[in-house]
């Protein structure tokens, strides 16, 4: 890495008041000169994938109208996420989908179900 790249970095941290100087010189360092032994002989943690899906595949994957995943939003079963700085729902987690399909909320489902009915 270039000395201006961690140069730059440093002024951000710097200039970010969550970021104590212990904590900055200990990020410095580890850009400098990469991960001592002991954090490379650490298990690497596996990313979480977080996927947004809407509504509209939602209920193709439910096999229900789009007024259904309304209702199961309404009624908590699906939860609408957003992005960062956006008023409107963006869509659903895909792991609550795939939650519900596999029957995990499946007694919430019956009952929304047997509500309409």
């Amino acid at each position: 890495m270039l000395p201006t790249t961690i140069q730059a970095i440093r002024s951000i941290l710097t200039a970010d008041p969550s970021v104590n100087p212990g904590e900055r010189n200990r990020l410095v360092t580890l850009l400098r000169h990469g991960p001592s032994t002991e954090e490379r002989n650490t298990a690497p943690v596996a990313p979480v994938k977080v996927c947004l899906i809407r509504r509209k595949e939602v209920a193709e994957r439910l096999s229900v109208s789009l007024r259904t995943v309304d209702s199961l939003a309404q009624s908590g079963t699906l939860h609408k996420r957003t992005f960062p700085g956006r008023v409107r729902a963006s869509g659903f987690l895909e792991s609550e989908v795939d939650d519900l399909l596999t029957g995990r909320i499946s007694a919430a489902m019956a009952a929304l179900v047997d509500r309409r009915a």
